[in-house]
């Protein structure tokens, strides 16, 4: 008898931040596109409203996290504090921000009341896309090969399925504002897929991690940084692009995701300026020299 075929496919683990991770739901076992079709509706008058906005693990990618922190007012630090947890994401082991429940017998969301959601209109995009979910699923050890499609996820105490309105899953995602998250998002979910695919469990060093973390979280941080260091000496930025980046923090953040694709996988996304490259490293042997004084390279370390 002939061993069954090794199955060759995995679902990508950055599927966690478009499904709200509960253990009680149900996940319906087929594959559906933006054409397919259900019907679902959730209002004030629905018996289940906001039972499903408690004990949810709630990602929230850097668009998510912006969207919140300028809604309440907060800088990126002073959200995280109050408002979130980082944890470390299975598989990539990159840190990423999840929103901090409340510590009441429900674990609730922070933001919910028995009215609704008090911070609907910037609500992550988890709960935008919820009831539905979305993955990848790719061929392992395969350039390329994948295939994104969406799911229903059911849980018992939810009564929206009994609604009338139909919809298609691109009808829902273009309805409830996902479009926009999903394109925002998109740079930095690529940079989790990425580092997944350069050796699963395998964690870079706590530098690269960091950096990860407040270049992707913290759009303050950045853009002090693109402007109060050598970064517009370096790289060729179109000066439009520039006076963007200043004062629009959607454009700053896929500048920081270009960024980190070339400071952590060398991958070339942002053009060097002519020349730039021998200026740096002629400033870096000069202070060098301050430090070391005139040894050869090869010296340097040892002891006199």
């Amino acid at each position: 008898m002939s061993k069954k075929k090794k199955e060759t496919h995995e679902i990508d683990e950055t599927g966690i931040l478009v499904s709200k991770g509960k253990k009680s739901d149900k996940v319906v076992p087929v594959k559906l596109t933006k054409d397919s079709r259900f019907k679902f509706r959730c209002h004030p008058k629905v018996r289940c409203f906001t039972a499903c906005c408690s004990n949810v693990n709630i990602a929230l990618p850097p668009y998510d996290l912006l969207r919140l922190r300028k809604r309440l007012g907060l800088a990126a630090h002073e959200f995280i504090s109050k408002y979130g947890d980082i944890q470390i994401l299975d598989k990539t082991l990159f840190p990423v921000v999840t929103l901090k429940m409340r510590d009441d017998e429900k674990k609730s969301c922070p933001f919910v009341t028995p009215q609704g959601c008090t911070v609907y209109e910037d609500r992550p995009n988890i709960c935008r896309y919820y009831p539905v979910g979305m993955a990848t699923l790719r061929k392992v050890d395969a350039e390329g090969g994948k295939d994104e499609f969406y799911f229903m996820t059911k849980e018992d105490h939810c009564k929206g399925f009994e609604e009338d309105k139909q919809w298609t899953i691109g009808e829902w995602r273009a309805d409830q504002g996902a479009d926009l998250y999903d394109e925002m998002n998109r740079g930095w979910m690529e940079i989790l897929i990425k580092k997944k695919s350069h050796g699963q469990g395998k964690p870079f060093p706590d530098i690269k991690n960091e950096m990860f973390f407040k270049m992707s979280f913290d759009t303050d941080y950045f853009r002090a940084f693109v402007f109060n260091s050598t970064f517009l000496e370096l790289y060729e930025i179109p000066a439009e692009r520039i006076e963007k980046v200043r004062t629009d923090d959607t454009e700053l953040l896929k500048l920081s995701y270009e960024w980190l694709r070339q400071a952590i996988f060398a991958e070339e996304t942002l053009p060097f300026k002519e020349g730039a490259l021998e200026k740096r490293k002629e400033r870096a042997d000069a202070t060098m020299r301050k430090v070391y004084g005139n040894k050869e390279k090869g010296q340097i370390g040892d002891s006199n």
